[in-house]
């Protein structure tokens, strides 16, 4: 199976969310490493020590219900990254971002 990557033209910033006991959302860069008025488009996504569940369709996931991500995958979100939450499905589960345009 082949998985169709966008151009990541560049970074405007990084995140560690290590607080995942209850549905959170993502802190999204305004601005790029200049100072000047920005807004990400696309986010590369990993769950760290534990999987966790996600939905960006305005219910907050539980640790039972929503979308599965596994530790250790990638997750390339280009949808509204003001929208999407998080959960862990066990205790210590760890999330890093990093934001493009």
């Amino acid at each position: 199976m082949s998985t169709a990557v966008k151009a990541i033209t560049s970074c405007l910033g990084y995140q560690q969310i290590t607080s995942l006991s209850t549905s959170t959302g993502l802190t999204v860069p305004t601005t790029d490493k200049n100072g000047l008025n920005a807004k990400p488009t696309l986010a590369l996504i990993v769950a760290d020590a534990q999987n966790v569940r996600w939905r960006d369709d305005g219910v907050a996931p539980t640790a039972s219900i929503g979308m599965p991500l596994s530790k250790g995958v990638t997750l390339q979100y280009d949808g509204d990254l003001s929208k999407i939450r998080f959960i862990e499905e066990l205790g210590g589960a760890v999330l890093n971002i990093s934001y493009y345009v």
